[in-house]
């Protein structure tokens, strides 16, 4: 038979797929760990060899440094080996919950909160090199005290560079904070020092000092940083770190902690085509914590590093607690109760619903929000970025809708009294927002099934239909495409219960 040449394999480094949640395929590499883990009848010094494998790639690929990757899977070898085996707990669930663990306790176990000051203003003292986004992060942290009933105050040190002060500035007004600086004429040291004791007279709670940046670590910088963080006594110094930088962020923490002393970072760009090196490798190797991670570009894209819940983030699993956190302050408690009751009682409408699509733009970016849901972080950006288009296009339905429409949306459904009228209504719909009429009769069934599944839920929780026989919610109806010049068809709501959706496809 002739003989098939192959082709070389390529040595170039494989494309990373970013995910939701800016961890690249960390995610996804640790998964197949998980696999062959799961084939296993029990863990031994053996067979465990080769899922270590793969979460040691796996973290060398994430720019997690080789100390820190050695160290950490030495501990969960010895973990999962010396580990009893739950009765009816599977060799990867064994793994699994050994890797969450030693995960966790690489970032540094707990939250590391922000120290405070019980006799004047709590001074947090920023530091980092240029490009890092240091004074944006200035900007958020601000934002982020102030939503927590913090009065601040922003102090701009950086004399050498007349933009940094007008872009403090700029930050100042746009989130509402007021700023003191005296210009490019003076010394870093007496304008901290003045800025704190302004704070101190006018019953600031919290005063966020900006120094100078530089491009590169040097003794000039590291002395004007010393002798301001010792002038105005910081309680916090924070360096701002960009997590695209991965393992060489760790490094440069460790750097300025040697030389200044700092309380802990913040990282910025989590958001972005970043592995998660930086976030697994700061504590282990500078000894200090992480303290806060940039998610967004929004000045309310802000989080506290909590390291178990970004074990669940890179495990797959969600942060559905800082997910609640981020709603809570989307939204006031009694708009949630009035929600939830006129959704269990099927009297939501789309008025409501447009106000529920706001709410999710002020918890963050689309992809931050979904990276925070179980499963959320394997999305594609292709799904990504078609989910967000469902959204914007379903906006653009309610926009031309009447008033009487949007607040009684029971005049679109096929099953209204008058259907021709209501097939008339969804035909200007379609026509007023330039979507066609099956774009406008997919977003009546998605809604009518989700007001129909709310209320029956209230229903079983009411106990007023047992679970067993609560009525089965209509099926959505694919999109298709009418053949042009065809008369469009009235929508019909079949009573069949769906059948189990598809799973999301993962490039």
């Amino acid at each position: 038979p002739a003989s098939v040449s192959r082709a070389p394999r390529s040595s170039a480094p494989r494309r990373l797929r970013a995910t939701a949640d800016g961890f690249g395929s960390l995610t996804q590499n640790l998964n197949s760990a998980w696999q062959k883990a799961a084939g296993l009848g029990e863990l031994n010094a053996e067979n465990i060899k080769a899922p270590l494998r793969d979460i040691r790639r796996a973290l060398l690929e994430a720019d997690v440094s080789l100390p820190v990757v050695r160290r950490f899977v030495k501990r969960v070898e010895e973990r999962a080996l010396g580990t009893e085996v739950v009765k009816g707990v599977r060799p990867d669930q064994q793994l699994v919950k050994v890797v969450a663990d030693e995960l966790t306790n690489l970032m540094g176990g707990k939250q590391a909160p922000l120290a405070t000051n019980t006799s004047g203003p709590t001074v947090i003292l920023m530091a980092g090199l240029q490009g890092v986004g240091k004074t944006t992060a200035c900007g958020k942290l601000a934002t982020y005290l102030r939503r927590r009933q913090q009065r601040v105050l922003l102090v701009g040190t950086d004399v050498y560079r007349p933009a940094a002060i007008d872009q403090l500035r700029t930050l100042g007004e746009q989130v509402g904070m007021p700023v003191f600086d005296k210009g490019t004429e003076a010394d870093p040291v007496d304008v901290a020092r003045e800025g704190v004791a302004k704070a101190a007279a006018e019953g600031f709670d919290a005063v966020i000092v900006d120094t100078a940046g530089r491009l590169q670590v040097d003794p000039k910088l590291m002395a004007e940083l010393q002798a301001i963080k010792d002038e105005v006594a910081a309680q916090e110094t924070l360096l701002v770190v960009d997590a695209m930088t991965g393992q060489e962020a760790a490094n440069l923490v460790d750097t300025f902690n040697q030389q200044i002393g700092i309380t802990g970072a913040l990282l910025t760009k989590l958001d972005g085509d970043s592995r998660g090196g930086a976030a697994l490798s700061i504590r282990e190797v500078s000894g200090r914590p992480i303290k806060f991670v940039g998610i967004g570009e929004r000045m309310e894209d802000l989080d506290a590093f909590v390291p178990d819940r970004m074990t669940s983030r890179i495990l797959g699993m969600g942060d559905v607690l800082t997910l609640v956190e981020r709603a809570e302050e989307a939204v006031s408690a009694e708009e949630a109760a009035r929600i939830q009751q006129k959704l269990m009682d099927a009297n939501f409408d789309f008025n409501d619903f447009m106000g529920q699509m706001k709410m999710m733009e002020r918890m963050g970016a689309f992809s931050n929000v979904m990276a925070m849901l179980p499963g959320g972080n394997k999305m594609t950006p292709k799904q990504m970025r078609d989910a967000q288009k469902s959204m914007k296009d379903f906006g653009a339905m309610i926009d031309v809708m009447t008033e009487e429409e949007k607040s009684n949306p029971d005049l679109l459904m096929p099953d209204a009294e008058d259907p021709a009228d209501a097939l008339a209504r969804r035909e200007r719909v379609a026509e007023e927002s330039g979507k066609e009429l099956e774009a406008v009769d997919l977003m009546v069934a998605q809604f009518q099934g989700m007001r129909l599944q709310m209320a029956n839920l209230g229903k079983m929780m009411r106990g007023d239909i047992p679970m067993e026989t609560a009525p089965p919610i209509p099926e959505g109806h694919a999109r298709r495409r009418r053949p042009k010049g065809a008369a469009p068809k009235p929508l019909a709501m079949p009573a069949a219960a769906p059948e189990e959706a598809e799973p999301l496809a993962v490039e």
